[in-house]
């Protein structure tokens, strides 16, 4: 959810990004730097109300001459077309407050309007009957010039039902100062909250649903669009066809003209025009594939890169490699890349055909245009346009399967007359 807050925000191109973490703020922090390792974290140590957060904001944002936003991490929806009304509205006044008609107004905060004019906000508890019976209600985004925000948040007092700060309060000293303020309103749904698991499953919902329908006007076509998931930065391009029960993890581009087949799950990778991806595909991060590279059933694809026309089609693993255009690898092949302390790097080279049931031990080397045998285990390099086989001779002992039989046929007879 911070990220979805994170990424509204850094549609408006901000000089700093700050976030205020309370409660749980080393997995706050650590979540911040995740996204955008250059935003800074305050921390509100008591939790004193939504004033008192913003506040805890203004040694790194004191001295800034432009504008501040504040949104908030349980609220992920708000558009960056939202922000930017917002910011069209900052021109004319000194306070804008983004509002939304509810369609049940609960114990939601009240805008109370005289034309376009913003009076106060009240909040439910404070309210009167006639101020409940307000609509217009508050998502708690405000918009204002830095200092005009810290200098009304410190006017701010804790005298209402609830002895906190609350950032509403700002409105109504604005006013008094002789400050214009005024709310702009957005659609209900952008000002989703989430505050329990069930909120999380709505918003997840309303998430998918969203990216869905954006991802069709694109010229995306989604085969069975209620079976696809994606992260909030999912990018595919037009005329991309992705089939039913497919998962996008966060960081994935699938570029235009490609194929994701059913039940494929994809993570951290890239996917160039023409690629055919699955069914039953896994490509995580690291993964890079360039146009017209083919990934199978039952194919696991990590931190590695294939060139043009690559081809891995069934039951293989293919982890911290690189594997040159037009190479083939057969079904089974794995790449042995972890000794049980380090990772280590297979390069399969140009043309390349390794054959079924290939374990190649990395670090290793197969050249352009060599072979693999089906059922090799390669732990030297091989070198260009050269077959390598590394596989036992086959033995053939007439008659000693039938013998083998009789045996243990024999043993398990008196094991079950024994336990009789």
């Amino acid at each position: 959810m911070l990220h979805h807050a994170l990424r509204a925000g850094q549609l408006l191109e901000p000089d700093r990004t700050v976030v205020v973490a309370g409660h749980g703020a080393e997995a706050v922090t650590a979540a911040t730097q995740d996204y955008d390792d250059e935003a800074q974290v305050a921390l509100q140590t008591e939790q004193l109300g939504t004033a008192h957060a913003v506040a805890q904001a203004a040694p790194l944002l004191g001295d800034h001459p432009g504008d501040a936003v504040v949104l908030y991490g349980d609220t992920p929806f708000i558009l960056p077309e939202t922000l930017s009304r917002m910011a069209e509205a900052r021109a004319a006044h000194d306070v804008v407050i983004l509002g939304f008609e509810a369609a049940d107004p609960g114990r939601y905060g009240r805008l109370v309007m005289s034309g376009e004019r913003l009076d106060r906000i009240v909040e439910f508890k404070d309210a009167s009957d006639t101020e409940r019976a307000i609509t217009f209600c508050n998502s708690g985004v405000v918009m204002a010039k830095t200092e005009t925000l810290f200098s009304l948040i410190e006017a701010v007092g804790n005298d209402n039902a609830s002895g906190e700060y609350y950032l509403t309060d700002i409105v109504e000293v604005a006013r008094a100062r002789g400050l214009s303020a005024t709310a702009i309103a957005c659609d209900e749904a952008e000002t989703l909250g989430v505050n329990s698991r069930a909120d999380l499953a709505a918003a997840e919902a309303v998430f998918q649903a969203r990216m869905r329908q954006i991802a069709m006007e694109d010229g995306v076509t989604l085969a069975a669009p209620e079976t696809v998931y994606f992260a909030y930065d999912t990018v595919i391009g037009r005329d991309t066809v992705v089939e039913p029960n497919v998962v996008f993890g966060p960081g994935v581009t699938v570029e235009s003209g490609a194929r994701i087949r059913a039940f494929s799950h994809l993570e951290g990778c890239h996917v160039s025009r023409g690629g055919i991806i699955g069914p039953y595909a896994r490509l995580r991060p690291g993964t890079e594939l360039a146009e017209d590279v083919r990934i199978g059933n039952f194919v696991e694809i990590k931190n590695a890169t294939l060139d043009e026309g690559a081809k891995v089609n069934h039951l293989s693993y293919i982890g911290d490699a690189s594997v040159g255009e037009h190479a083939n690898i057969g079904a089974g092949t794995v790449t042995c890349n972890y000794d049980g302390v380090m990772k280590h790097r297979t390069e399969i080279g140009k043309r390349a055909f390794i054959g079924s049931d290939t374990m190649l031990v990395a670090p290793v080397r197969v050249g352009d245009g060599a072979m693999t045998a089906s059922g090799s285990v390669i732990t030297r390099d091989v070198e260009d346009d050269a077959l390598a086989l590394a596989r036992a001779d086959q033995v053939v002992k007439p008659g000693l399967a039938k013998k083998m039989f009789e045996i243990l046929k024999s043993k398990k007879k008196k094991r079950d007359e024994g336990a009789a």
